[in-house]
């Protein structure tokens, strides 16, 4: 009996110490596995920058104008008058006769509601584009626009866009840049955090933006125009790194 009760003694005792050892050993595995997942969550998002100063390559000017009268052939003959003046202004100012073209033309008519009887007013719109590499001359002359009121034209809109269209030839070279410099924001922040870097989990690139050199900052706008020349491209790329 007693030696049956000794038996079972050491066969408790057994078991006791058996799930002990599971019980620590689970608890081992357990926290290194946490251990494992916390620092497989380890990452950094760094943004990459790179900038170019351009100058635009192709400049487009509208100049539009009008008359008004009760008839037609007098409007008709002064807005064709103010067309002439407008391309003498460009030929005067270095463009050639082919950089400049007619973009619209437009009658409409206006009524007087407070007397019925009045003729109505025609209005003939017309608008004359200049189109052009040379970006400098278009700008000076932009600048001497007053001659054409000096000549008579009765401008209801004047406006010039400046466009760089060279872009694609940039972006291999920036995204490179952005890329690097990302990369670097990532291992300062990684030596100060006593951690390394290791592979990208996420990259997005942004939109590659082109405004004025001397401009607000603009991350997330398109390809533009400018009413300026000098002009800045720029592009921010994203990335998620692994910290080791």
């Amino acid at each position: 009996m007693i030696k049956q009760l000794q038996d079972n003694r050491a066969v408790l005792l057994g078991a006791v110490a058996i799930f002990a050892f599971g019980l620590t050993t689970s608890g081992y595995v357990l926290g290194d596995g946490l251990r494992r997942a916390k620092m497989a969550e380890r990452s950094v998002t760094v943004r990459g920058v790179s900038e170019r100063d351009v100058t635009a390559n192709l400049a487009t000017w509208s100049i539009e104008f009008s008359h008004k009268g009760t008839d037609l052939g007098p409007v008709q003959q002064s807005v064709d008058a103010q067309a002439n003046s407008v391309r003498r202004f460009f030929q005067r100012s270095g463009f050639q006769p082919a950089s400049v073209a007619d973009s619209t033309i437009s009658l409409s008519r206006e009524h007087d509601p407070d007397d019925a009887a009045a003729p109505d007013r025609l209005i003939v719109r017309r608008t004359i584009q200049l189109r052009t590499s040379d970006v400098m001359r278009a700008r000076q002359a932009y600048a001497n626009q007053a001659e054409l009121l000096r000549d008579g034209v009765e401008m209801s809109g004047s406006d010039v866009s400046y466009v760089f269209t060279k872009l694609n030839q940039l972006k291999p070279e920036m995204i490179g840049e952005a890329n690097k410099n990302a990369r670097l924001s990532a291992e300062q922040f990684a030596h100060d955090s006593g951690a390394s870097v290791g592979r990208i989990k996420t990259a997005s690139q942004g939109y590659f933006s082109v405004g004025p050199r001397d401009g607000e900052q603009c991350e997330d706008c398109g390809s533009t125009g400018s009413n300026s020349p000098f002009q800045k491209v720029r592009v921010v790329t994203t990335i998620e790194y692994d910290l080791g």
